[in-house]
């Protein structure tokens, strides 16, 4: 028998520790998604299968969003797409996320779908452009920008939606949020790019380009995090619960932290797990309250303990 939070405990780190401060029904809904997306970004990711088969997977899962399987296809898990023993478990578990997914009301569950197919075919676009061993290559700022939009910018949307169910906020104002969604999930998603270039590039996955300054690319990132945090006052400014700003918060802070490790040490640098348990125990602190006080000044705080 499977059960959410275990599959999400084995297949991240991050998501893994900051979901859980979520209020329900936002932290059920939200560990589905996660679970979702991680199914697609494991064939996307699948170092020993050509594009072909990597394609033909992520068109078969996106079938299963409507019509859901008894069974994981026997394919998954015979020729396996990673040695990850958390990822090949979440595949055989595949039809117990989808039947959770079944459970969830019926906005929600709309949004969570129509997302992860969009992350689908994004990633599918990419897939199509890697050549016979398997080799992807990006070009240039906008095509890593793209890229960051279809693995993560689309998760920022997919949340903030979640999020602004049931809220008041004007057309204008939910587009301006949005954007700042997107930006936050394009800063994570070069914060890792940046942290693991050395052994994605192992595994034939390039894409930092090699006319693409370093710097420039650090320089992104930082500046997609300046809108994460703007993107986290808004909320809380909109009266987010302090389980919400939690969820938020830990996973900007260790971008931060992150970003300037990788910067002093380069690709493979990481935060102490000491480090991460002590940023977990603050957010704690913080997302415990009902109406928590948060500022710029009280995030840099807690990004100064990393200093």
């Amino acid at each position: 028998m499977y059960d959410l939070d275990d599959l999400l405990i084995k297949t991240s780190r991050t998501f893994g520790a900051s979901i859980p401060f979520l209020p329900e029904p936002w932290r059920r809904q939200v560990t589905v998604a996660y679970l979702l997306f991680r199914i697609a970004d494991t064939f996307e990711d699948a170092e020993t299968w050509p594009p072909e088969k990597k394609l033909d997977c992520l068109q078969q899962f996106d079938a299963m969003l409507e019509t859901p399987p008894a069974a994981a296809p026997a394919e998954w898990l015979s020729d396996p797409p990673s040695t990850h023993e958390g990822y090949l478990e979440l595949l055989a578990a595949t039809p117990f996320v989808l039947d959770e997914l079944a459970k969830i009301d019926a906005e929600p569950r709309g949004k969570i779908i129509h997302y992860t197919r969009r992350t689908i075919a994004g990633m599918g676009e990419y897939v199509a452009r890697t050549d016979d061993n398997g080799t992807l290559r990006l070009t240039g700022m906008d095509d890593l920008r793209h890229y960051c939009y279809y693995v993560a910018g689309i998760v920022g949307e997919m949340l903030t939606e979640l999020f602004l169910i049931g809220q008041k906020v004007t057309a204008r104002q939910a587009k301006a949020i949005l954007d700042q969604a997107r930006l936050f999930g394009e800063g994570l998603q070069l914060v890792n790019i940046l942290k693991d270039s050395a052994s994605d590039a192992k595994e034939g996955r390039y894409y930092l380009p090699p006319s693409l300054e370093r710097a420039k690319v650090l320089a992104r990132a930082r500046k997609s995090l300046e809108a994460a945090q703007d993107y986290v006052l808004i909320i809380h400014k909109g009266g987010a619960p302090g389980g919400v700003l939690g969820f938020l918060i830990v996973p900007l802070v260790l971008a931060w932290a992150t970003l300037d490790r990788v910067e002093q040490f380069g690709a493979g640098a990481k935060l102490t797990r000491p480090e991460v348990m002590n940023l977990l125990a603050k957010v704690q602190s913080l997302a415990a309250q009902e109406n928590p006080k948060l500022t710029a000044k009280t995030l840099h705080s807690l990004y100064d303990d990393f200093k």
